[in-house]
């Protein structure tokens, strides 16, 4: 089984993530780790990262690149990142997406990042609307796409045991025989 879990940042995607890879024994990839692993590398705040990746493309291309060939390669791999729904593509079993208002997003990258709420909202603002950007451009995604996924969430609507276990009830009853449409992933340029 693959399953991918994508989200903008404080959307709840690496916790729900975490413990839905657990509840199914999955092996849990999170591509937002490999990232800020990569900034830390380059004593640089996520925020600043993305923006050196906007002159700098191959940073993206090399986390992308590896995330596809999860995807392509293995099972049993739950790939969480912001493009994992798209990069998994017809791979992938189901895709999730998870979101929240920008302003329950920023408190919660606030309270987790130890950083005034504004800060978070602001550099959260910064960080997506640079995401975007590279998106399009790169791969021709709109990320503001939803119509690939299978299941899509509010997750400041319910507490993170409630969206675990609706989506660990709707993976239980998926089964693949009676599946009459996966929405197709159509557009993109994998250009790695």
């Amino acid at each position: 089984m693959l399953l991918t879990v994508s989200g903008p940042p404080g959307s709840g995607k690496s916790t729900t993530a975490a413990a839905l890879a657990e509840a199914f024994g999955l092996e849990h990839i999170s591509g937002g780790d490999i990232f800020r692993e990569l900034a830390a590398e380059r004593d640089m705040t996520p925020v600043e990262f993305n923006e050196l990746a906007e002159e700098d493309d191959q940073i993206d291309r090399d986390l992308d690149r590896r995330l596809y060939e999860i995807a392509q390669e293995r099972d049993d791999v739950l790939l969480e990142s912001r493009l994992a729904g798209w990069l998994a593509a017809d791979q992938a079993d189901i895709r999730i997406w998870l979101d929240a208002p920008l302003n329950i997003r920023a408190e919660r990258i606030a309270d987790r990042e130890d950083k005034p709420v504004d800060v978070a909202r602001e550099e959260t603002d910064r960080r997506e609307a640079s995401e975007a950007k590279r998106y399009r451009e790169y791969y021709n995604i709109d990320i503001d796409d939803r119509s690939i996924y299978d299941i899509v969430y509010n997750t400041a609507r319910w507490s993170p045991e409630g969206v675990l276990g609706m989506l660990t009830t709707a993976v239980d009853s998926y089964d693949p025989d009676s599946d009459e449409g996966k929405a197709p992933v159509d557009g993109v340029v994998y250009d790695f």
